[in-house]
């Protein structure tokens, strides 16, 4: 970021070409500079590129507050901290401003004392863009003191009357004036404190403990709301809801490549030393793919949504099922294969909710959208007629053995014993890694499983296929 201006006085500011400008002014003067120059906004966002960002900068333009629509883990607070990027680098404001007061024309009565008593001479701050924006998650407890100011009762033991606005304590609308606020949930907030939140953003006054005060703020709102709540359940009050001017409409990615890399974005789990990780094509999209399922499955709560979430923790679950694997193994290459499939288990259940709680095994539940999602993937991933050798083989009575905890050279070997079915597993894989050839085997092997080619019984550390 350029370093901050260095005029320090009123005098020095109106001398200056600095022309003080609404919020809304500069976001629009900002977006419409960026969209001219093509540079991209919203970075680390994808998937949006045609859908949610033209509606956002839309709203922009029209000098909307915007409420975000949308599931969990749907990028909504993301998106939201991201219109920090159309700020001026610096904004000057009255030293000791609570309010970020504009030095032209300053809102609360310490920023017209000051400007009274020092005229000319009256201080400047230059405040950064990443201060700018205040986020709050709406909840029941939320009161008017958070949002808007409370009576504050160590200024009044200081000598000032009740009747000084200087008394109040202000909250972090008032303290976020000339920038963004961000309220997280917002059905979540009870009536009265919409009530309280409208007047001070279409009337801009409001009463703390009997005390009015007019505070017209310079302020965007964005808020955030999961669509059942919204629409469905009449939590919102109507004019605060009328007081949005843009609503936007989120969505989970539409494309597994759009999945995959906000995955590769956002995934932790650090490297071992001495162990190469590599995350074949195919598993990569089934575990893209078992998220999608499960996003459409009848059984899983669509209310709440499936997050991205997820997708990233059952990522990196089976990364290090693989990487576990490696260290016991002594093996080079941590490469996950359907074996290692049960590691997600536990991360699924903790960011999915079930129509059918404790009415049916939720674990029945998951292995049916993983069996849909090896099928999909299967489909578009393996040429069935290339590997006909292999379900010739199996019904001739040969079967493999498949397990989290057999040596990538186990598979190499059973591999040999088939005919032309090396050279088929080896284009799946893309080299001839032993681990890599593991990992294709036992997806070409379930794939063929769960379109019924083959069958699968339990084995002593395993599965084994062909019986």
């Amino acid at each position: 970021m350029v370093s901050a201006p260095a005029i320090s006085t009123l005098s020095e500011l109106r001398a200056s070409e600095y022309h003080p400008r609404s919020i809304r002014e500069e976001m629009r003067q900002n977006l419409i500079a960026s969209l001219r120059s093509g540079g991209r906004l919203f970075s680390g966002i994808h998937g949006y590129e045609e859908t949610v960002i033209p509606q956002v900068e839309n709203a922009i333009l029209a000098g909307h507050d915007v409420i975000l629509l949308g599931e969990r883990g749907q990028a909504k607070t993301r998106l939201a901290r991201s219109l920090v990027q159309l700020l001026d680098p610096w904004l000057p404001i009255i030293s000791g401003s609570e309010t970020n007061d504009d030095p032209f024309c300053p809102i609360s009565a310490y920023g017209r004392r000051m400007v009274e008593e020092a005229g000319d001479r009256t201080t400047i701050d230059w405040l950064p863009r990443d201060r700018r924006f205040a986020e709050k998650l709406a909840t029941p407890d939320t009161t008017i003191a958070d949002l808007i100011g409370e009576i504050d009762p160590i200024k009044v033991a200081e000598g000032r009357y009740l009747g000084n606005e200087e008394v109040i304590s202000y909250g972090l609308i008032p303290r976020t004036n000339r920038g963004i606020f961000i309220l997280n949930e917002l059905p979540d907030l009870s009536e009265r404190i919409q009530v309280g939140l409208l007047n001070i953003l279409e009337e801009e006054d409001v009463q703390v403990r009997g005390f009015q005060v007019r505070l017209p703020l310079d302020i965007m709102v964005v808020a955030s709301a999961n669509p059942e709540d919204y629409t469905n359940r009449g939590r919102i009050i109507t004019p605060l809801k009328d007081r949005f001017g843009s609503q936007v409409r989120t969505h989970y990615p539409i494309s597994i490549a759009h999945e995959l890399t906000i995955v590769e974005q956002e995934r932790g789990g650090g490297d071992i030393g001495g162990i190469n990780v590599v995350v074949p094509d195919f598993m990569a999209d089934l575990i893209a793919e078992i998220s999608r399922v499960a996003r459409r499955a009848p059984d899983v709560s669509q209310r709440s949504g499936v997050s991205v979430r997820m997708t990233i923790s059952n990522y990196e679950a089976i990364v290090a099922n693989a990487q576990r694997r490696s260290l016991l193994l002594g093996e080079p290459y941590a490469v996950p294969r359907i074996s290692d499939l049960h590691a997600i288990y536990p991360s699924t259940l903790g960011k999915i909710e079930f129509e059918t709680f404790g009415a049916t095994d939720v674990r029945d539940v998951i292995d049916r959208i993983v069996g849909e999602a090896i099928r999909n993937v299967h489909v578009h991933r393996v040429d069935e007629a290339a590997v006909m050798a292999l379900v010739e083989s199996i019904e001739a009575g040969h079967s493999v053995e498949a397990s989290d905890r057999q040596p990538a050279a186990a598979y190499v070997d059973a591999m040999k014993c088939i005919q032309g079915l090396s050279a088929v597993i080896s284009h799946l894989a893309g080299e001839d890694e032993p681990a890599l050839l593991a990992s294709a085997f036992e997806f070409v092997l379930e794939g063929l499983h769960r379109n019924r080619r083959i069958g699968k019984v339990p084995a002593s550390h395993g599965q084994r296929y062909g019986l």
